[in-house]
This record gives structure tokens, sequence and C-alpha cells, in this order.
């Protein structure tokens, strides 16, 4: 039977915020003023931080944010430009009166995090960032791994990433596949994440996410456009080393960049470190957010 509702968290309830005109889903845990704010990646939503939550929510207010197009959110023909989906988190932000959170984003959720900070830094007190570069990566970092992302075109093709989506099998085999640590998924979990693409707008924005990186933002990344950028926010970024399309090497020269950036690259991990190590992302989480 396919995934209709958010699936139960202890401690974790649900709620509808209403910013820029579309509905965003968004799931909590906890009380109080120190707020952290959790960012997913493609193709998972909220659900990816279920072992997170409990393990912040006796210090923190936590809030796990489904991005425009994901999850249980309103997703729209388009939009999907990073730096326009930073601007619906900030709504979101606007929207629930929350003047700064802490934060934490994996994959998209991670990058989209970086362009945050990048931007409106006087409203995030610490970034914790999992399994993502940082957007100044230079081609010269980023060339000799470009054929890594062969994925990435396929998603973006027209029809094909489409279907690929809808069909249900697609999504668990990235999941998986993306892993070091295959034992962390299990049936359940993948069709919480596979089902939500099989709706058809939901499979076209996982499609449009990629399909804007291609035709509009990597062009401007390549050209510089984040490349005189510094980071100002105190980050801390807990990388899984085997990462297949990411590398370590990609970070190559951050100090030039950041005030105070922390690199954490964690042996025997793939992309999905937050499903693939979820005890060591809890006690970072903790410790970084505690600080």
């Amino acid at each position: 039977m396919a995934v209709t509702d958010p699936p139960a968290v202890d401690g974790v309830t649900h709620r509808t915020v209403r910013a820029r005109g579309l509905d965003f889903h968004v799931a909590e845990a906890g009380s109080g003023d120190d707020v952290v704010l959790c960012l997913h990646g493609w193709p998972q939503h909220w659900y990816l931080w279920r072992q997170l939550m409990p393990a912040l929510a006796d210090r923190h207010r936590v809030l796990a944010l489904d991005l425009r197009g994901f999850g249980w959110s309103d997703a729209p023909r388009d939009g999907y430009e990073k730096e326009n989906l930073a601007t619906d988190v900030l709504a979101v932000l606007d929207a629930l009166g929350l003047e700064r959170v802490k934060l934490t984003g994996h994959d998209w959720g991670g990058w989209i995090g970086f362009l945050l900070c990048l931007r409106a830094p006087q409203r995030f007190e610490r970034f914790l960032a999992l399994n993502i570069i940082p957007p100044w990566v230079g081609l010269r970092e980023a060339l000799p791994d470009a054929w890594r992302f062969w994925y990435q075109w396929l998603v973006a093709a027209p029809g094909i990433g489409y279907r690929l989506h809808r069909g249900g099998t697609f999504v668990p085999k990235v999941l998986v596949g993306g892993s070091t640590r295959r034992e962390a998924w299990d049936e359940e979990t993948l069709r919480v994440f596979a089902d939500r693409f099989t709706e058809p707008a939901r499979a076209r924005a996982g499609v449009q996410m990629y399909r804007a990186l291609s035709l509009r933002e990597a062009p401007a990344i390549a050209r510089g456009r984040y490349a005189r950028k510094r980071l100002t926010v105190p980050t801390r970024v807990v990388f899984g080393a085997d990462d297949f399309a990411l590398r370590p090497r990609m970070f190559a020269g951050y100090e030039r960049h950041a005030d105070e950036m922390e690199l954490e690259f964690v042996a025997d991990c793939g992309h999905f470190i937050v499903d693939e190590m979820p005890q060591l992302v809890n006690a970072r989480a903790r410790e970084f957010f505690a600080s």
C-alpha cells in the first residue's frame, strides 16, 4: 500500500505553514526558543531526520521542513532553482516568527543551507552540513569528477527522469546504491521515500531540481557565481568519505572562503550519512548545537 500520510515518529507532530502562496509541511519535536531547522535533499523528505529529531528534542525545538515539491509540501510546476528554495525557507521562518535558528542540511538541503548562510548570516547561529560540498567549489576541483554526475543528466532528461521517479524502483536503487552501509535500509523505509515520487507533481519536482541545475545553475556556478562569497556562520561539515559523486578533494581551499569551518571525513560511509550512521550524526549534532 502506498504511503499517503506522514509516517509516525515518537514525539513528532505535523503542521502546515503558508508561505509565498504555498503550503509547506513541517514536522516538529521538542520545545523552547533554541530552534534547529533540518533540510533534506533528493530523493528524500522530512523523514530523513526521523532519528535525529528525537535525539535533539530534549534540548531543542526541532523543525524538519519538506522543501517545495517534496514530501507533503505543495509541488508547483516551477521554482526549483536552489536560490528560490532558499527564499522559501526564509519565508517559512518568517511565517513561524523565527528570527534566528540553528541549521542542518543534507545533500540539496545542505547546499541550500550554504546559500542561506551566505545570503542571510544573521538568521543562522550555526550550520551543520552533511555530505554536500560548498557552492564556491571551483572547476579545477570539480572537473576531474564530472563523470560521476551522470545520474543527474539522466534525472533531468525529458520524459526519462519523470518515468524513473514514478516507477517506484529508481529511488530505492539510488538510496541503497549511494550507501556504503546498505544494511541501514529496510523495505518500509525505502517505500516511505519512493512512494511520494509516484505522484505526478512530485515526480516532476524531482526532475525540475536537476533540470534547473543543468540548464541555469551549473553554468552560473562554473562562471564563478559564488567564487567571492565568504561564509561567516560557524559551520561544521560531516562527510561520508565513500560518497560516489561528491569527493573529499572538492573541499580544497575552503579556508579562503570561511571564517570558521570544520571538516570531518567519515570512513566506510557513503552519501546517505544520516541513514547510514545515525548515532554518529546524532552525537555530532548534539555536540555542535550545544556549543
